[in-house]
Parts: C-alpha cells; structure tokens; sequence
C-alpha cells in the first residue's frame, strides 16, 4: 500500500495505490489525518484510481476520516470508484453521507461549490 498526496484549492486528495485491508487501514488513517492536518486544508477527496482491494476496515476508515474531517467544517468525496467499490459502497450506506464523482475534476468542482 502507498499513499499519494495532492493538494488542489484547499482540499487534500488521497490516492490510495494497492490494499485497504485490517493490515493497513490503521496506518492510513493516521498517515492522512496527519497531512490533513499539517497541510491546514478544509476538504478531502478519496481517489480510487489504484485501489485494488478494500474489507469494512477500509469502510471504517473511510467513515472516520467523514467525521474527523466534518469536525473542521469539510466536505470528504470520493472519485474514481470502480464497479466493485462502487457496489461495496452502496451496499454499506456509504454514498448516503459521501457523494460520488467520476473523475478527480469532477470532484473538486463539486467540493469547491460545497463551499461556495
């Protein structure tokens, strides 16, 4: 598992690259709350581009970064998201507190007329 990091107009994108599993949600949790923070963004984005595998660890993760970003006033999307996360997320209620886009573009628009 890698993480990359970008930021686009006050919001953090994580692009995760390999597993979401018990073995690396921890470590990735406090990876991004830790640039989250560092960087002094508002809002996070989720690229699921490279992920290749994803257990309710990654659901949790995914939730908890929700709450902990909700806590500074942000918005968490994700983008990206192939047919067998899309199907994970929707079974779990996901998409019911975290919008969905297409593309990273598609998403930082979305998120930058959240705050507008």
């Amino acid at each position: 598992m890698k993480l990359n990091f970008d930021i686009d107009n006050n919001i953090l994108i994580v692009s995760i690259n390999g597993e979401i599993d018990h073995h690396t949600a921890e470590e990735i949790r406090n990876d991004i709350e830790r640039k989250f923070y560092n960087a002094n963004v508002k809002n996070m984005i989720f690229d699921f581009s490279n992920v290749t595998f994803m257990d309710s660890s990654g659901i949790g993760m995914i939730i908890g970064r929700y709450k902990y970003v909700k806590n500074f006033g942000g918005n968490v999307v994700v983008c990206n998201v192939n047919n067998t996360f899309d199907r994970i997320f929707k079974i779990s209620g996901l998409y019911k507190i975290i919008k969905c886009y297409k593309n990273r573009e598609e998403a930082v628009k979305a998120v930058l007329g959240v705050e507008k």
